[in-house]
């Protein structure tokens, strides 16, 4: 039997080597060390036994001290993502968090480069955040779906990766991505996908310049990586969008408490107003206290258009504007907006036009408030000149219920009509004019808005009825008021205004007649097909002998020969005669020469002067069946004062010669 002291030296030298690689493996020295006492004792000439049992411990030092390493990579590798969710933690930015998270994967990996692609909603997904980067080509870059490495990982929902992107054949290469990766030289490429709750919604790329095999625990970190990443971008999302809302909240909150105020100063402002006409102010009172309430100038116009009260400097603003926008304020019943950040509000009772509101702030109304005090301090003034104006407005309907005796044929009382009209401001004996209009389009109310506002200011009366306009205004040129009234009305309402007038006449008896005449030039216009012309029976011509109720034959032949009998009658001419001959004999000089007994340059001289007299289109088609036409009718009224003077001296004769009239 062997004892201990009689163990061989082999044995205690195996032993004591065993020892050793015990004690580098305690003392954590690195692997080399271990390799290093193999080689020593093989120097030495250590017995093969020694060798065996040494080369068996290295090697189960290395094992261990490999699994020590690597458990040692995983902790740092956990604790690198303890303290990477501690960071992201504090960040609330959302490029912010991108950025971290790729600054974070950089170190944690060892990577080169490493950037994040989110989803785009109408498809593809954009590179938002990048680090590591030597150009700025990725920074930005659109991938569409399927596309690259990333497209891979949407697909799949699984991490991807390749040790060289640009020699990798099953990847689906892109240009636009190729491109990028050429410019940065990136060839190993790690891609995780970023998700929470089933979506993913991004991909976070780790990538190296140089060819790289990424083992297992790397892509599980990178993939922990990416899971710790979408929780933080999803919670910075659900931060973002509930500090939207809070801020929405805020300032709705703030709107309805500015609402509220404003409402309240408007309240407040209304009331001070109502006191002041329930306590007898006048509309200048009421307009300067609303002019102070709005800050800026006020104008308050009546339903003719005048200016009755003016707060602060008037706005520059032409007529032909302010009526433009008074029509479309009446039109909507609100407040309209001017040019110059001016307002315009009706002032109405009832529908009734009392006149209208201007408001020139001193700083544009940018809320309702402004604009709701506008219209309320519309409403007071409308009160105060409702209180004035009660007496106006039975004076309003007694002038619609004279002028529709004036148009009926019905008149007990002539005399008894005119002092009416003259109680109203009418002087129906002295010359007026009857126009008829008929807008051939547009806004009839505002057609009528603006009748009665003409009315007014033409000292007229007014009727609307079927689509017509019926005005009697003073004057004695029925073609320039219906010129007048076309001019005004017809850009008013933006279309054309077919319009018959007549006149003038003096006295009750004698407006439906003209009524009539007018009606007449307007239907005869209508069957001529010319709407948006005017006439009266003088315009018209024969025409208008025809349609007028007097026959006026005398006003017609000097309408058409006037300058031509003036010249005969004061120089003893025979322009008259001559002008007959030359139609007579077909408008040859010659022949009217010899029909005439003078010379041909005397007819070719008295022409000359008719053209002086007539003008140059004299012998036009038109022109020169109008001249004939008086022409005629002057001979022959001609002939028949020539026959009833003969006729009344020889009665005289016949009496004084049978002796039954004495001288």
């Amino acid at each position: 039997m062997i004892t201990g002291e009689e163990v061989p030296d082999e044995s205690k030298l195996a032993s004591r080597a065993a020892m050793s690689v015990l004690e580098l493996l305690a003392e954590g020295a690195p692997a080399a060390r271990f390799e290093e006492l193999a080689r020593t004792a093989r120097r030495e000439g250590a017995p093969a036994g020694v060798l065996a049992e040494l080369d068996q411990a290295v090697r189960l030092a290395t094992r261990v001290h490999s699994r020590i390493g690597h458990d040692r990579q995983r902790e740092a590798g956990l604790a690198a993502l303890v303290d990477t969710a501690h960071d992201v933690a504090l960040v609330h930015d959302p490029d912010a968090l991108l950025h971290e998270i790729t600054r974070r994967a950089r170190r944690l990996l060892h990577l080169d480069m490493a950037y994040i692609g989110l989803h785009e909603p109408e498809g593809g997904s954009r590179v938002r955040a990048a680090e590591g980067g030597t150009t700025s080509s990725a920074i930005g870059l659109r991938t569409r779906d399927g596309f690259g490495i990333g497209g891979l990982v949407r697909a799949s929902g699984a991490p991807a990766w390749t040790p060289d992107y640009l020699a990798d054949a099953h990847i689906p290469h892109s240009p636009d991505i190729d491109a990028v990766v050429r410019a940065e030289g990136l060839q190993a490429v790690l891609a995780v996908p970023l998700g929470h709750g089933g979506t993913v919604f991004g991909t976070l790329y780790g990538a190296v310049r140089k060819v790289r095999h990424f083992s297992p625990d790397e892509i599980s970190l990178m993939r922990s990586l990416g899971s710790l990443a979408a929780v933080a971008v999803e919670r910075t999302r659900l931060l973002e969008e509930t500090r939207a809302e809070v801020a929405e909240r805020e300032r709705d909150t703030s709107r309805a408490r500015s609402s509220l105020s404003a409402q309240r100063r408007v309240e407040a402002a209304y009331i001070r107003l109502i006191d002041l006409v329930l306590g007898g102010g006048d509309p200048r009172t009421v307009a300067e206290a609303a002019a102070a309430e709005l800050s800026g100038s006020l104008v308050l116009r009546d339903c003719v258009g005048r200016t009755v009260v003016v707060t602060g400097e008037p706005p520059g603003l032409t007529e032909d504007d302010l009526l433009r926008w008074t029509y479309d304020a009446h039109a909507a019943g609100c407040p309209v907006p001017m040019s110059r950040n001016g307002w315009i509000a009706p002032v109405t009772a009832g529908g009734e036009n009392l006149g209208v509101l201007v408001l020139v702030p001193d700083e544009p109304l940018t809320d309702g408030s402004g604009v709701r005090l506008l219209q309320l301090t519309a409403r007071a003034v409308a009160l105060i000149l409702l209180l004035q104006r009660t007496m106006v407005v039975a004076h309003d309907q007694i002038r619609d219920e004279l002028f529709e005796e004036l148009l009926s044929d019905i008149r007990p009382q002539p005399r008894q009509l005119t002092s009416r009209a003259r109680r109203l401001g009418i002087a129906v004996d002295e010359p007026h004019v009857l126009v008829v209009a008929r807008p051939e389009g547009g806004s009839e109310g505002r057609a009528a808005a603006w009748a009665s506002s003409y009315a007014h200011r033409t000292s007229g009366l007014r009727k609307v009825c079927d689509g017509c306009v019926t005005l009697l205004l003073p004057g004695e040129d029925p073609l320039a008021a219906a010129n007048a009234v076309s001019a005004e009305l017809s850009p008013l309402i933006g279309h054309p205004v077919t319009i018959g007038a007549a006149g003038p006449v003096s006295g009750p008896d004698h407006v439906a007649r003209a009524h009539r005449e007018a009606l007449g030039c307007l239907e005869a216009l209508t069957e001529l097909g010319d709407l948006g012309s005017v006439a009266t029976p003088q315009r018209m011509g024969f025409l208008g002998v025809l349609l007028s109720e007097t026959h006026d034959v005398d006003a017609y032949v000097r309408s058409v020969l006037g300058p031509v009998l003036d010249y005969d009658a004061e120089r003893l001419t025979e322009l008259i005669r001559t002008l007959d001959a030359y139609f007579v004999s077909s408008s040859s000089p010659t022949r009217a020469a010899s029909a005439l007994y003078v010379h041909p340059n005397t007819v070719s001289r008295r022409l000359e002067r008719i053209t002086e007299l007539l003008g140059a289109d004299w012998q036009a088609p038109e022109r020169a069946l109008e001249i004939q036409l008086a022409l005629r009718l002057h001979r022959t009224r001609g002939t028949l004062r020539h026959r009833r003077a003969h006729g009344e001296t020889g009665i005289r004769r016949k009496k004084k010669g049978s002796g039954e009239v004495g001288p």
